[in-house]
């Protein structure tokens, strides 16, 4: 990226830091309280340049998700090409997800308020397509008419989902990446 794009993705990770810090400093209960402009002015912007970065609040809050999401077909393309195909899915995943460990007290925040598991749901489904044109480069379909990458990409998104409940109700014990290995093995022969 050139200094530009890295200045304008800083600005988006600093406007959706703020806006999630906000969020779970006000708590499920307190979410309308959580304004554009108190958004903005912890950012450092304007709540113009926020708008040009956000069409809502929810998505803002939600913002590192989706910026995950979209990053998870590279991850899986950036796995050496030897590596077998569960394992390298598994990989890309938990490398992506995991480092560093979510942060507990967000992603509850995002995965157990209403307003906001709409749009997790929405960043989730965001990976989908890269991923499964990823899976199609790996295994040598095509994606537009075999069903087995989109339908895998779907059960990968659906289980990183699973594990972040499951985590999230297991307690400090267990490690967001174990708990995402178990979970992708449902899905993809594990290592």
């Amino acid at each position: 990226m050139n200094l530009r794009e890295r200045n304008k993705e800083a600005t988006r990770v600093a406007i959706g830091d703020a806006a999630l810090r906000l969020a779970i400093e006000q708590g499920p209960s307190g979410l309308a309280l959580v304004r554009v402009h108190d958004i903005a002015t912890t950012a450092g912007v304007s709540p113009r340049t926020y708008n040009n970065y956000f069409s809502s609040r929810e998505e803002a809050i939600c913002s590192f998700q989706a910026d995950r999401s979209r990053q998870v077909g590279q991850a899986l393309r950036d796995r050496p090409a030897d590596e077998p195909f569960g394992q390298a899915v598994i990989a890309a995943v938990i490398a992506l997800y995991t480092e560093p460990e979510p942060d507990r007290a967000g992603l509850r925040m995002i995965m157990m308020t209403p307003e906001l598991a709409g749009e997790a749901l929405k960043a989730f489904t965001m990976a989908e397509d890269p991923l499964a044109e990823a899976i199609a480069a790996r295994t040598g379909m095509d994606a537009a008419r075999d069903l087995f990458p989109a339908v895998t990409a779907a059960a990968v998104a659906g289980a990183i989902r699973v594990a972040g409940r499951r985590w999230l109700e297991a307690g400090s014990g267990v490690s967001f990446a174990d708990t995402l290995r178990a979970a992708l093995g449902c899905v993809v022969a594990a290592p």
